[in-house]
């Protein structure tokens, strides 16, 4: 089994994290775009030209499915993605859990991007999945390029800044972006209150990793050998991974993993 993953940067790594733990045998393609980062502020066109390239070095490798591990790519990219890949290699992107969220009943945050936060395309998940949950949308300028540099003081005025803006009730927030889920712990002690129950957070990487499986009719086996390989491709080049990804959890858990001969 073969799973490529791909992203501008490492905003993937808690996806391919997800992924290597449901299926330790996995071969995984990492897919990143160190030359068109950050891909945020591109035109949609510029950004899906740059995505299609990222996406076509994945697929020369052959996988079973491709994951698109940033929000702001499947905006913009995934018709087109799915348009040059599918039905040859299934693509699934990343969505904000906005659905599981909203079902917990309670007050909910979504924590985005500036240019994600406001847009047609999260106000019609909130319209279409909220279930009349309440919903703030909070901006959070700068969070995901401290993450992508594992600059920890910027991290932190970051978290700070969009805390702030999160409503004092809210009891669930959702991680809009794939960077924020790798400091989703320092989110969860930002924003929890003293006294309050503990506040939930809702990523997208377990369920993309999931539903990965599912379109090529796979089984989660935490147990298997873990003998799955890693490939690193930097704008289409072989590499290895980027050195802040090794600040996470998510990166070291990859480390271990025997390089792709």
């Amino acid at each position: 089994m073969k799973i490529a993953l791909m992203d501008s940067g490492i905003g993937l790594l808690a996806a391919t994290a997800a992924v290597r733990r449901l299926r330790p045998d996995a071969d995984l393609i990492l897919s990143l775009d160190p030359d068109g980062m950050p891909w945020g502020p591109r035109t949609p066109e510029d950004l899906t030209g740059r995505a299609l390239a990222v996406a076509e070095a994945a697929a020369a490798h052959r996988p079973d499915a491709l994951i698109v591990g940033c929000n702001t790519a499947t905006v913009h990219a995934l018709p087109a993605l799915r348009a040059r890949l599918e039905p040859e290699v299934p693509v699934i992107g990343t969505v904000p859990a906005i659905k599981p969220a909203a079902a917990g009943g309670g007050p909910v945050a979504i924590w985005a991007t500036p240019a994600t936060t406001g847009s047609p395309y999260q106000r019609g998940l909130i319209e279409e999945f909220a279930d009349g949950a309440a919903v703030t949308e909070v901006p959070c300028p700068g969070l995901a390029d401290a993450v992508e540099h594992a600059d920890e003081a910027a991290v932190a005025a970051a978290v700070a800044a969009a805390a702030a803006l999160t409503p004092d009730d809210v009891t669930t927030i959702v991680l809009g972006c794939t960077h924020y889920e790798l400091v989703a712990e320092r989110i969860r002690v930002a924003v929890q209150r003293p006294g309050a129950p503990r506040l939930v957070l809702h990523g997208s990487a377990g369920a993309v990793a999931a539903q990965a499986l599912r379109r090529i009719g796979a089984r989660p086996d935490p147990g298997a050998p873990a003998a799955g390989t890693l490939t690193v491709l930097l704008s289409g080049r072989e590499g290895t991974l980027p050195a802040p990804a090794l600040a996470y959890d998510e990166g070291r858990l990859l480390r271990a993993v025997t390089p792709a001969r």
